[in-house]
């Protein structure tokens, strides 16, 4: 049986009733497309504020689910029925081969829907029975600093177990938002364009020097849609042609604040976004660092 990775998504669920399902289409269907381009296949589920996607490709799917965006966090899960006693048993079987002797661990339960415990009693049973089992381990319960934490989600009749909980982008899913065009020249003006793709935009690429590569492979990767081509001799007259050419809502730019008023009356009523203007280089380092690991 392929595998079940347990997809959540948070800011989504704050929307209303009708936005909100525009949203999980519009994520379902960007989920479909990192596994195409890919090559890989997949199955689709959903429920009140999760999706489960069945993949046989194992860890390649869980790193593809990571670059998408509106995606919060995702964890290959064990699938079981949601009386506690069968609850305790397969934790207790998942459990075995990752707690070491004197190791510190942690349950963290959650729970949807109408049970006869509260997620706190599942957690503090939960926790018990893994002591009990493994007592010759010396085993320690440690909320803060666990070394071990062990992932417990019902859903109704169903209960889901992990070990892993992955963190993903975040924010929206591409497609909601407009269009926007980005100048990517360097770390910044990419780490502009995906900020603004984090917020719901498509975003459309003018590259130049390194920004070629940080454009085709890194922003691509979370992209496949994505549009990239060389600026050329003038990059404001190739980012002008593409933004009229897609209807771009905004041009973004890796401006430093005292450069933000000469742009403004250079670009007249076009609008402008800056999302880096904030940030050091070191932050834009390590921001882009943590994106770039993602996408290899």
């Amino acid at each position: 049986m392929a595998p079940t990775i347990l997809v959540r998504y948070g800011e989504l669920a704050l929307k209303s009733p009708p936005v909100r399902r525009e949203f999980e289409h519009t994520l379902q269907r960007n989920i479909l497309e990192q596994f195409q381009r890919a090559g890989l296949s997949c199955r689709l589920r959903a429920d009140h504020g999760h999706l489960y996607v069945t993949s046989e490709a194992g860890p390649p799917a869980v790193r593809l689910l990571r670059r998408v965006f509106g995606v919060t966090s995702v964890s290959e899960v064990t699938e079981v029925g949601s009386d506690r006693a069968e609850i305790a048993a397969r934790l207790l079987e998942l459990a075995e081969p990752v707690l070491a002797p004197e190791s510190r661990f942690a349950v963290r339960a959650r729970r949807t829907g109408s049970h006869p415990f509260t997620s706190q009693e599942l957690a503090g049973e939960l926790g018990g029975a893994v002591l009990e089992q493994f007592a010759d381990r010396r085993l320690s319960v440690d909320l803060d600093h666990p070394q071990v934490e062990l992932h417990v989600e019902v859903r109704g009749p169903r209960t889901y177990l992990s070990l892993d909980r992955y963190s993903g982008p975040g924010g929206l899913p591409l497609g909601v938002a407009g269009s926007v065009v980005a100048l990517v020249d360097a770390p910044r003006g990419a780490l502009g364009a995906y900020l603004m793709m984090k917020r719901g935009c498509r975003c459309a690429v003018v590259y130049s020097g390194p920004g070629e590569r940080l454009a085709r492979e890194i922003l691509g990767s979370y992209d496949p849609r994505l549009r990239a081509e060389p600026c050329g001799p003038d990059a404001e007259a190739t980012l002008g042609r593409i933004a009229d050419a897609i209807r771009a809502d905004a041009v973004v730019l890796p401006l430093p604040v005292e450069a933000y008023p000469e742009a403004r009356a250079h670009w007249g009523e076009r609008v402008l976004f800056s999302p880096t203007v904030a940030f050091t280089d070191e932050e834009v380092a390590q921001r882009w660092r943590g994106i770039e690991e993602l996408a290899v």
